[in-house]
């Protein structure tokens, strides 16, 4: 799901891209997703997230998505594949209980330092 919504007078709009993978590969890979578009839809971001669940991989990022993306975020509890796609990109790697519980607080926070 690749979704944008118009700025909310921000300065900064980010184009990211994510993944999510919890240990189980169940429940908080896909809530993970979900939290994260939309506190990034909320902020005014466009957001891509694929997930590495127990069904395999999901909406996996095109070569595209990445090269588009001003961030990467990888909310993972467990190794994943594909990271060499991300070369070059700004990564921020946190674990997925972080995006569960406080996803626009993080996406805040990514958007502080990508402007300075």
């Amino acid at each position: 799901m690749n979704s944008s919504l118009p700025l909310n007078n921000l300065e900064y709009m980010m184009n990211i891209v994510g993944i999510t993978a919890c240990t189980a590969g169940i429940a908080h890979t896909y809530i993970a997703k979900e939290k994260l578009i939309q506190a990034a839809l909320s902020l005014g971001h466009s957001i891509k997230v694929e997930t590495q669940g127990s069904i395999g991989v999901d909406d996996k990022l095109s070569p595209e998505d990445i090269a588009n993306a001003d961030i990467v975020i990888l909310a993972t509890d467990i190794g994943i594949g594909g990271l060499e796609r991300f070369k070059n990109k700004h990564v921020v790697e946190v674990p997925i209980a972080t995006v569960v519980k406080s996803p626009k607080s993080l996406i805040q926070k990514i958007q502080e330092k990508m402007q300075k």
